[in-house]
């Protein structure tokens, strides 16, 4: 870069150079920031507006002023904003306004049948379709500036990929080949389309058919394959264990604590020291105890309740882990990074390492331990009357289990905790009654837990009964919570809300026609509360479709995220909650301690951008949650491979357009029904009904109808299982004149060309069907669960078994 004493082949005066240098608005934030302050982006984007043509940077430099000693530095800053898709450097050169250009800055979101959608940064706009030649340029999760080019047939905005700001993916997880010769890397990750061509020799020890890492070398454009190296061999695709390895990388989840992790962990105190419990509370001779799933090896919380006149006592201890993972040590940058504990069947990828969350920090029994306390006065009408939160030490009297509490209460005990556990159950019920008054929303379904042979393999799933031992702990901690929020609200002290927000007006329209089909309506108009969802829930009880609409209401909510913004929990009922509970496992309750210790110390603590962290905390949830799944599914693929031709009985739990989903009676496994295993008809997706219509026969498929299934193919490649159709007319629905009337009607509209997506659907034997993982799903237990896009209970059970009451 050369500067230079023209503008546009015009001389430029120093003193004109220097006062529009003076003129940048945010002259004073630079300086605060930098001893030699730059222009700023506003004002350089500003600069190039004005202009209303693209400059070269030697022309920004000079009508900026920028010396020599800037210049490097002023390069700097126009390629950071070019990364960060506020302008864009042509092929010449020069700089331009990206808004100038009518370009949107997206992440890419690739889909397993070859198209994918660029999805803008910012909120406000739509997402744009990329067609598949546009996405051989990119993968999954790349981030690119995108210009809408028009729309498809239909009637998507359609994008054109200008630029490509940040590759995404430089690593994968695959299954490797040797074809013609040649080796290539299918990823495990359906949405990178890609297959890896690996440089002659660089797929090491690998052979044909094992699961490998690869590093990318080169990334793809549009008429060029990514080439990469193996550089870790996994093993073969059936080996034990390897259906996590293989969703570890494919997620990119962190499961190796860097070393200077590592050593800090090491360096922690293994008890507590008399130092530690300055100036905290003393609660050692107080009965807590904790209360967990019988396999649980972290404990967060510990409680104790005691009758007070016509109300109770509530106290709610949890584990100081804010005392030993300090702001910005490594141990934190860590937790910040995965963000979450990732729960597999039979195996556990801690937020904390093992030193913390199974040592110091977990609330063990007969051990002292550093808490951060919730004690709150509750009045006989479950109303939190008063509450104040401190720093305490603990020592827990008891590690007890959800069934042995339950049995506790049934049967009685000579334990000399019974009488806590009695008092905790009074408790429980006054706080159950709140709930109720409140317009909370639980809906019931079947937890599931896998039984696993010695080979990692499952053995059987069985039904999990959940009894008020669990809902009694859940409560606790859902009262705990809702002070939390309370008490950072209060004294206007940032922090992370958790936050639902009720449906949206799409989804409400699509609820609301559902219910009109079948007789029912929700009251609130156009903004009901949760009350009115609790209404209907109670209205539904004893109808045979019961399942049907608690899977149509929670489908019609928005999923629950990390923000400072509060906006309530619709769900809950509650107008402002947060999580307190659990900071062993969920980094979003550690930042609360902290924003808590800084309220009682009379400080702020600021851990950085707010609504960053949310976006974070969000992601790594949901990312823990996707593998988690697609780790399950794999299982239960495997699973269902020796009951191939095996006829089953099962229920409609998904209506797609491609198909039906049926999860089996006994077994809970689901699988797919392609559109092609129906019938001899033209069979067409009705939204509104939630049902695929037969053009000729009228014959329905609708949520929660009974099939009778045969498995027909196991795939462990896709974790996918299909079934055939054994008696159509077991359960077909009766004809509906009118869904046959409408079906026929679309079926008269003209027919789309071959690329877009076709409202009907005609049978085609060769259809290869999409994954399951893309469905709808049914419901889980509760709204607190669906809020958080957990998975359907009945297909899950990776979680601590209290996942509603942890929300």
């Amino acid at each position: 870069m050369q500067l230079s004493e023209e503008v546009n082949g015009r001389p430029a005066k120093k003193t004109k150079k220097l006062s529009l240098r003076l003129q940048d608005p945010y002259l004073e934030r630079e300086k605060v920031k930098y001893s030699n302050p730059l222009p700023s982006r506003e004002f350089v984007l500003q600069i190039l507006e004005e202009q209303g043509v693209p400059l070269f940077p030697h022309e920004l430099a000079s009508m900026l002023s920028i010396d020599m000693d800037e210049l490097q530095f002023f390069e700097r800053r126009l390629r950071a904003m070019e990364r960060e898709g506020q302008v864009i450097i042509n092929r010449k050169g020069a700089v331009c306004a990206a808004q100038k250009l009518d370009l949107l800055k997206c992440k890419v979101s690739g889909h397993r049948d070859g198209y994918g959608f660029a999805v803008p940064q910012e909120v406000v706009a739509e997402d744009v379709f990329l067609p598949e030649r546009e996405m051989r340029k990119v993968m999954h999760g790349d981030l690119v500036m995108v210009r809408v080019a028009g729309t498809d047939r239909r009637g998507r905005q359609e994008g054109r990929i200008v630029e490509v700001l940040e590759r995404a993916v430089t690593q994968l997880v695959g299954r490797i080949h040797l074809e013609r010769g040649v080796w290539r890397v299918t990823p495990e990750d359906r949405r990178i389309n890609h297959d890896v061509l690996i440089e002659p020799g660089a797929q090491g020890a690998a052979q044909d058919g094992q699961v490998v890492m690869v590093e990318i070398l080169v990334q793809p454009e549009e008429y060029r394959q990514p080439i990469g190296q193996v550089i870790e061999v996994l093993g073969n695709y059936a080996d034990p264990g390897m259906e996590i390895e293989i969703a570890l990388r494919k997620h990119d989840l962190p499961y190796q604590f860097p070393d200077e992790v590592s050593a800090q962990a090491k360096a922690t105190p293994k008890k507590v020291r008399k130092k530690d419990i300055k100036d905290r509370v003393d609660l050692r001779d107080l009965p807590l105890v904790t209360i967990d799933g019988e396999t649980a090896r972290d404990f967060d919380d510990a409680v104790f309740a005691e009758k007070q006149g016509k109300g109770f006592r509530l106290v709610v201890a949890i584990a100081d882990v804010s005392y030993y993972v300090q702001p910005n040590d490594a141990l934190d940058k860590e937790a910040l990074n995965r963000g979450t504990s990732v729960y597999f069947p039979r195996r556990v990828i801690p937020m904390l390492p093992e030193a913390l969350s199974n040592g110091i920090c977990s609330l063990n029994p007969d051990v002292e331990r550093l808490c951060m306390v919730c004690d709150m006065q509750i009045s006989g009408k479950g109303e939190v009357k008063r509450y104040k939160f401190y720093p305490a030490v603990m020592r827990s009297k008891a590690r007890l289990t959800y069934n042995r509490v339950w049995d506790w209460l049934q049967h009685g005990s000579d334990n000399e905790l019974l009488p806590n556990i009695q008092t905790l159950y009074s408790l429980f019920k006054v706080l159950l009654t709140s709930r109720s008054n409140r317009g909370a929303i639980e809906f019931e379904s079947t937890e599931t837990q896998m039984i696993f042979d010695d080979n990692g393999k499952i053995n059987t799933i069985v039904p999990v009964v959940r009894n008020d031992a669990h809902r009694l702990i859940e409560e606790c901690m859902l009262a705990a919570n809702v002070c939390a929020a309370d008490f950072l609200l209060k004294n206007q002290h940032k922090c992370l809300y958790r936050v639902h927000e009720g449906p949206t007006p799409e989804k409400l329209e699509n609820l609301r026609a559902y219910l009109r089909l079948v007789g029912l309506s929700l009251g609130g108009e156009d903004k009901p509360t949760a009350k009115d969802y609790a209404k209907l829930a109670e209205q539904i009880q004893g109808r045979p479709d019961v399942p049907v609409l608690q899977t149509m209401l929670l489908r019609s909510m928005q999923q629950a995220v990390y923000t400072p913004d509060n906006n309530g929990h619709f769900g809950l009922a509650y107008d402002a909650y947060t999580h307190f509970t659990s900071p062993i496992r969920r980094y979003p309750d550690l930042l609360v301690h902290r924003s808590i210790k800084a309220v009682l110390a009379g400080q702020k603590y600021k851990p950085g951008k707010w609504a960053q962290l949310g976006v974070h905390c969000s992601m790594t949830e949901r990312r823990a949650d996707d593998a988690s799944r697609d780790v399950e599914s794999w299982l239960k693929t495997y699973y269902m491979r020796d009951k191939i031709g095996d006829v089953f009985v099962g229920e409609i739990s998904a209506v797609t357009s491609f198909g039906v989903f049926v999860l089996l009676d006994g077994i809970y496994v689901e699988g797919l029904v392609h559109i092609s295993e129906l019938g001899k008809d033209y069979f067409h997706f009705r939204k509104e009904l939630q049902a695929i219509v037969g053009e000729k026969s009228g014959v329905q498929y609708r949520l929660g109808d009974r099939l009778k299934v045969k498995v027909m193919r196991a795939d462990l490649e896709s974790a996918r299982v299909d079934f055939a159709l054994v008696k159509e007319d077991l359960v077909a629905t009766p004809k509906d004149k009118s869904a046959l009337v409408a079906a026929k009607e679309e079926t008269n509209a003209p027919r789309r060309r071959r690329g877009g997506r076709r409202p009907s659907v005609a049978i085609q034997k060769d259809a290869a069907p999409p994954t399951p993982v893309s469905k709808p799903t049914a419901t889980g237990r509760s709204v607190a669960r669906s809020a958080d896009a957990q998975p359907p209970a009945s297909r899950r059970r990776t979680r601590k078994p209290r996942s509603t009451g942890k929300d």
